[in-house]
């Protein structure tokens, strides 16, 4: 049994992505790091059901964006928790039911914070759901 939730973090700021890092590890989670589109796809392919929430950047360099890496988590994972980053505000309509959007700069505690808000939400629904 895993000792904490798995995120995915996907940021091309190497030192945002270092800093939400540890800070995860930290509260006893598993972190995946991926710093473009490309590489988190990789990694949702080979370990995606492991992932219990997605941090990702929407602005990624490459020809993945971040709205499209959260699709493919979506897929996959139509009900876990979704964070998205940016600088500039969200085209409407593109976040899904179960995310939240913040915009950059942010405090990377609130994002912990808000992490495991939904994380626990979402652990709470689905044991309630296999109980009911």
């Amino acid at each position: 049994m895993r000792a904490g939730p798995t995120v995915l973090i996907v940021e091309d700021n190497y030192l945002l992505l270092e800093m939400l890092t540890k800070l995860c590890e930290q509260q006893g989670m598993r972190v995946l790091a991926a710093s473009s589109g490309e590489a988190a796809l990789t990694t949702l392919r080979d370990g995606g059901g492991a992932i219990d929430w997605l941090f990702t950047d929407i602005c990624l360099p490459g020809l993945i964006d971040g709205w499209m890496v959260a699709h493919a988590y979506r897929e996959r994972h139509p009900r876990r928790p979704v964070i998205y980053s940016s600088t500039t505000a969200p085209v409407e309509g593109r976040t899904v039911p179960g995310s939240i959007f913040v915009r950059k700069p942010f405090q990377a505690r609130d994002i912990l914070a808000l992490a495991s808000m939904m994380v626990a939400s979402n652990v709470s629904e689905n044991e309630l759901r296999a109980a009911g």
